[in-house]
């Protein structure tokens, strides 16, 4: 019989890391099909390169990456599924997947709504993690990003959303939304290049 250590070695690193930080990537794998997209595309594009630099450097101090991706109303589908049909020729979002493709050893949740909190294993994941405070990072800024800060703070998690990893349809939605959980959240919003990663968490 295996012991409990052999078995988690088994499981090909879907056993959860630990660390009081956790990284949310939020709707970056995206198809970007809907009738705003090219509004919304730029500004993805400018903040996705500045999501892939936070991600490797959160990955290299150790934080665990999680991508909470919608999925896109289609039930049967898995994460696997969703990237592989978002990078796909033609696809107005692929630039973002290109950029943003996740590694064998992130983690994912799929929601089927506009929260990763709502109707998902994220609080479960989180809790496994051991993460307490949460950077959040994606699109858009005023929808997914915010209402995901909204339910993390009634769960009382730390929040830091750089406002260079975040973005929406327009500059003015997107400081909208980062003046709301600035202001409401307690969210810290500095640009990315602030974070400072380390063994006990974030620090600016």
């Amino acid at each position: 019989m295996n012991s409990p250590a052999s078995s988690a070695e088994n499981l090909h690193g879907s056993a959860p890391d630990t660390h009081n930080t956790a990284l949310l990537l939020i709707d970056v794998i995206n198809a970007l099909d809907f009738p705003e997209a090219d509004e919304l595309l730029p500004h993805a594009l400018a903040a996705a390169r500045r999501i892939a630099a936070l991600r490797e450097r959160a990955r290299k101090a150790g934080i665990p990456c999680v991508y909470v991706n919608d999925n896109f109303g289609r039930w049967r589908s898995d994460f696997r599924e969703v990237v592989k049909a978002c990078s796909a020729q033609g696809v107005r979002g692929r630039p973002l997947v290109d950029l943003l493709r996740p590694a064998e050893d992130d983690y994912f949740v799929l929601k089927p709504k506009h929260s990763g909190f709502f109707s998902s294993s994220l609080e479960l994941l989180l809790e496994k993690l051991g993460s307490r405070e949460l950077v959040l990072a994606g699109f858009a800024g005023n929808i997914c990003v915010l209402f995901t800060a909204n339910d993390a703070y009634m769960r009382d998690f730390k929040l830091y959303v750089p406002q260079d990893c975040c973005a929406s349809n327009s500059p003015h939605d997107n400081e909208h939304a980062l003046r709301q959980m600035r202001l409401l959240l307690k969210a810290r919003t500095e640009p990315s290049e602030l974070l400072r990663f380390g063994a006990e968490g974030v620090s600016i």
